[in-house]
């Protein structure tokens, strides 16, 4: 008599998925995505002027870093998404955990927030441009406004959801107040608050290029511009590309990041 074993389904219902089949999925949906690319420039299905053929796209990408110095531009942009991000990480992060941890303190600043968080941030782009000019001020604070609301919503979240019975065997124990947050609630909640990091930092990737579209000389948003006035697509397409590929790389580092620092959070 044969025991009937049940096969392996393939949209099992939350059921982890093998390292090789994640890589081979991964893999799959690109090579199908720039396979439709390619076939559609060369059956001529899409205007060659405005949809060049991927094969110029990377060749233009490839003179843009070695012909043009477009590293420099990159490393610009780079430098713009780090520093108001890690300026927005220092207001948000403990002024989360504080309205997340004290009702008192949430009262105070949520409508602030929460009022601030539904305005578009490029429609600060003209006010900032009269406050700070056309340096580096008004992009940071661009990026800064596009961040910081949202990731102080999300800390705060993350932070009501730590265990009520760890904040209680603390003070129980004699722990004051200032104790419970920094060695009970913040050490809890630090896993998230990367987590949420991580998905604002590609928010902050989104806005970079209408940060550098105003009255900017430098940067990926600005070549973008600059090919823009001259129908140069295909270096149009390297920029998204590049932005794609910076974005992807910062999201794996922070994944990194996350199980390097928070090893016992791996399942079995």
């Amino acid at each position: 008599m044969s025991i009937h074993r049940p096969s392996k389904q393939f949209f099992g219902l939350r059921k982890p998925v093998g390292r090789r089949q994640r890589l081979l999925s991964a893999l799959g949906i690109w090579i199908v995505f720039f396979g439709v690319w390619v076939f559609a420039a060369a059956a001529g299905l899409v205007n060659e002027l405005l949809v060049p053929a991927p094969q110029q796209v990377f060749a233009t990408t490839f003179d843009l870093f070695y012909g043009r110095g477009f590293a420099s531009d990159v490393l610009i942009s780079i430098s713009r998404v780090l520093g108001a991000f890690a300026m927005a990480c220092a207001v948000a992060v403990p002024l989360g955990v504080m309205m997340g941890s004290f009702p008192a303190i949430e009262a105070i600043f949520a409508p602030f927030v929460s009022a601030w968080r539904y305005l578009p941030a490029p429609s600060f782009i003209p006010i900032l441009l009269m406050w700070f000019g056309t340096g580096e001020a008004p992009k940071l604070a661009l990026l800064f406004i596009g961040v910081i609301f949202f990731l102080i919503t999300l800390v705060m979240d993350h932070t009501k959801h730590v265990r009520e019975e760890l904040v209680e065997t603390a003070l129980t124990l004699g722990a004051n107040r200032g104790t419970v947050v920094m060695k009970v609630i913040f050490p809890a909640v630090l896993p998230n608050i990367v987590v949420a990091m991580r998905q604002m930092l590609a928010m902050a990737w989104t806005y970079l290029v209408i940060a550098e579209i105003v009255a900017s000389s430098t940067g990926i948003g600005a070549m973008m511009m600059r090919a823009r006035r001259f129908l140069k697509t295909d270096e149009i397409l390297s920029g998204i590309i590049v932005i794609g590929v910076l974005g992807l790389l910062f999201d794996l580092l922070f994944a990194a990041l996350h199980r390097w620092a928070f090893p016992y959070l791996r399942k079995v």
